[in-house]
C-alpha cells in the first residue's frame, strides 16, 4: 500500500464534468472562427453593416475568453488544447484577414489598390502575429498591434479620399515593426481609467453610426476619431514620458 486513496467512480464524473465545463470556454474562444466566417459572408454580399456587427461581437468574445481561462486555469486542466495557439487564430482571422477582405472591396479603393492594401494587412498582420517581442513589461503592445478591424472600421466610417485611405494603411504596416508603443485597452495599468472610458467612448460612436447605417453623423464621427487618435498614442506618449 502506498496510501494513495483510489479515486472513486463519483470523483471521475466529477473531473469529466469539471472538463466538460472548461471546454465550454475553448467552444467561446472559437466561436470567433464561425463569426468570422459570418462576418466574410455578409462582406461577400456587400452588407457591410452585418459584417462589422459581426466583427463587433467577435470583439466582445475575445475581450471576455481571456480573463475566464485564466480565471479557471483551463491551460492546466486541459493541457491537450493551446488556448493561446487558438486565440491566436481566431484573432488574426477577425483583427487582420476579415478587415483586409473589407479594405480591398468596400472603402473606395480601386481593383489594384485595394488588393494591393489588403495584401500589405494580411502580410504585416500574420508577421505580427509571429512576432515573439509583442508585449511590453508594462503590458503593452511594441509595434502597431495588427488591430485593423478598428482602423479599418475608422475608414469605413469616415469615407476618406483613396489616397489617405492608402496612406494611413500604409503608416500603420510599418508601424508594425517600429519600436513604438500601443496601448492594451484593459491590462496596461497606467492612466488605465482614462483609456477605458475612452475606449468605451469609442464604442459608442461606433454603435451609433452602426445603427445609422453609416449616414451622416458629425458628432459621433468626430467622437469617433478623437477615441481612436487618443488609443493610437497614449501608449506612444507614456513612453516618451517615461524618457524624458
Amino acid at each position: 500500500m502506498n496510501g494513495t486513496r483510489p479515486v472513486g467512480a463519483s470523483e471521475h464524473r466529477d473531473q469529466a464534468r469539471r472538463r466538460a465545463s472548461l471546454f465550454l470556454i475553448h467552444l467561446l474562444t472559437a466561436s470567433g472562427a464561425a463569426l468570422a466566417l459570418l462576418a466574410t459572408l455578409s462582406a461577400s454580399q456587400g452588407n457591410w453593416r452585418a459584417c462589422f456587427i459581426w466583427l463587433g461581437i467577435a470583439l466582445v468574445v475575445d475581450a471576455l475568453d481571456g480573463p475566464i481561462a485564466r480565471k479557471y486555469d483551463v491551460g492546466t486542466h486541459l493541457p491537450r488544447w493551446d488556448g493561446s495557439a487558438l486565440d491566436f487564430v481566431i484573432d488574426y482571422t477577425t483583427y487582420v484577414f476579415v478587415p483586409a477582405i473589407i479594405l480591398a472591396s468596400g472603402c473606395g479603393l480601386g481593383t489594384f489598390s485595394g488588393i494591393l492594401a489588403a495584401g500589405v494587412v494580411a502580410v504585416t498582420g500574420a508577421l505580427y502575429f509571429a512576432d515573439t517581442r509583442m508585449k511590453e513589461p508594462d503590458n503593452s503592445f511594441r509595434g502597431f498591434p495588427a488591430a485593423w478591424n478598428l482602423a479599418v472600421f475608422v475608414i469605413f466610417a469616415m469615407r476618406p479620399e483613396p489616397w489617405m485611405t492608402l496612406l494611413v494603411t500604409a503608416l500603420l504596416a510599418v508601424a508594425t515593426f517600429l519600436p513604438i508603443n500601443f496601448v492594451h485597452p484593459v491590462r496596461v495599468t497606467k492612466w488605465r481609467t482614462l483609456t477605458l472610458v475612452m475606449m468605451v467612448v469609442w464604442m459608442l460612436a461606433a454603435t451609433i453610426l452602426l445603427i445609422g447605417g453609416f449616414g451622416d453623423n458629425f458628432f459621433a464621427e468626430t467622437v469617433l476619431l478623437v477615441a481612436s487618435f487618443y488609443l493610437l498614442c497614449v501608449a506612444g506618449v507614456q513612453q516618451l514620458l517615461a524618457r524624458l
